[in-house]
């Protein structure tokens, strides 16, 4: 049995877990261009007190767990960009750092001490090719290259004293296997793992869910599975079939609803869309959530009406 399950801890205190919202779609909107293969993780080397901003100021909106800003920072793509390994991993590791001190600065001005969670991002292969491909698992590798692409973020991560990994935006069956081997060698860190679907009964990549979830349900370092950046109106659907497959806590973050093009890198209104996280929150919580964010196109203020709603939850 693992020591360090923050995830259980946190629930045991309060009935619902806050994740924060956007990081990439909030930097752009404070003037950052992220038309990069980089995307956000480029940001740590050009503003990274612009990240640490954001992290601040999601956990004053409400935010029980910061996500870093290490999604799509990988030591191939920062060599695409001509960066070494070790510089890699010290960008790896300042995507904590940032979290660790906006954490800081918050906690410094609360009357009284508040639990609160860093997780480490740690996004698919799809998310290094920039080509949207997370979102369909349309990448082959073998298991043992998946966990060699891993290996060296997650080491960094545990190194820089994450509290637990955010495994997410996970759309191949084979890669989350590859994952799973990856973290039972670190034996004292849990995580979650998010995944993006075809349709609310199968994984993008076309796997069963109730496959995937049988495979997950019995690594105990896995304290939380779910799904996060699909769209509003996707979400109830799928909780209630993940809901049906295991007893872990369920963790929802979507998108805002709107549809993204990954050429360009940018999101579109969809003019077909109605469902807000106002009118979607029950649902979710009468399905199972138990950890509640938002993923691209979401923004402090969703976190806080978000937080005010779960307040008396």
């Amino acid at each position: 049995m693992i020591n360090n399950n923050p995830i259980k801890n946190l629930l045991n205190q309060k009935n619902f877990i806050i994740v924060d919202g956007a990081l990439a779609s909030e930097l752009q909107r404070r003037g950052s261009d992220l038309n990069d293969s980089l995307w956000s993780a480029k940001v740590l080397f050009e503003q990274p007190e612009l990240i640490r901003q954001v992290h601040y100021d999601y956990f004053k909106a409400g935010a029980d767990c910061a996500i870093t800003a290490s999604y799509q920072a990988t030591p191939l793509g920062f060599a695409k960009k001509g960066i070494n390994l070790n510089d890699s991993i010290a960008l790896i590791q300042k995507s904590v750092e940032l979290a660790q001190q906006a954490k800081q600065q918050y906690l410094s001005e609360l009357d009284q001490p508040k639990p609160l969670l860093i997780a480490g991002s740690v996004g698919p292969y799809g998310a290094y090719l920039a080509d949207g491909s997370e979102y369909t698992g349309a990448y082959q590798l073998s298991e043992e290259a998946f966990m060699d692409f891993h290996y060296v973020r997650i080491k960094a991560l545990i190194d820089a004293n994450v509290d637990l990994l955010a495994c997410e935006t996970l759309p191949s069956f084979t890669e989350i296997k590859a994952l799973t081997k990856v973290i039972k060698q670190f034996p004292k860190i849990s995580c979650w793992f998010s995944f993006t679907l075809k349709d609310d009964q199968h994984l993008s990549d076309g796997t069963p869910l109730s496959l995937v979830v049988e495979y997950l349900n019995n690594i105990e370092q896995i304290a939380s599975v779910g799904i996060n950046c699909i769209a509003l109106e996707k979400v109830t659907r799928s909780l209630n079939v993940l809901n049906k497959l295991t007893s872990k806590p369920l963790i929802v973050y979507p998108n805002s609803g709107e549809v993204y093009d990954p050429l360009i890198k940018q999101w579109h209104p969809n003019p077909q869309h109605n469902c807000t996280f106002a009118n979607q929150l029950t649902n979710w919580i009468e399905s199972g959530a138990k950890l509640i964010g938002g993923c691209c196109q979401t923004t402090p203020n969703d976190i806080a009406n978000i937080a005010k709603f779960l307040q008396d939850k």
